[in-house]
């Protein structure tokens, strides 16, 4: 692409108000896709990763809301139920590629602590654990 096709999509823009504006939200939707998958699925919490990913695709709707029905009445609609249709297509895809496997922890843990049974006083507690002091220490000089 050279420097007078990007001129030219910016006078369409001029213009019209059209390509550049349905770039924009092709790119905003592709971005707070991506975002929430990886808020979902790769960062823990819900963080700022997932606020800007609905952040990115509330934007891409209030564009087509406000900048695309003049020449679409409909523009905002379809870009609503892209939108939607997009991040459930990405979550499922993700989920089913089986990458969660490749990337979470699998680890089991098979101890069990046992100090407090029913009915043992806070004394009896403490002497078991000094017991199992005891057997630690000795566990590591061997």
């Amino acid at each position: 692409m050279q420097f007078k096709d990007i001129y030219y999509l910016c006078s369409l823009n001029k213009k019209h108000g059209f390509v550049m504006n349905i770039l924009i939200v092709v790119l905003l939707i592709l971005f707070g896709v991506a975002l929430l998958v990886a808020e979902l699925f790769l960062l823990p919490g819900f963080g700022i990763a997932g606020i800007s990913g609905f952040l990115a695709l509330g934007g891409a709707v209030a564009v087509a809301y406000l900048k695309l029905t003049a020449l679409c009445p409909w523009a905002g609609h379809v870009t609503l139920g892209v939108s939607i249709v997009l991040s459930i297509l990405a979550i499922w895809l993700f989920v089913r590629s089986r990458t969660i496997d490749k990337i979470a922890l699998d680890a089991t843990i098979d101890s069990s602590v046992s100090l407090a049974e029913p009915g043992k006083k806070i004394e009896k507690l403490e002497k078991g654990a000094k017991r199992m002091e005891k057997d630690e220490e000795q566990n590591e000089k061997n």
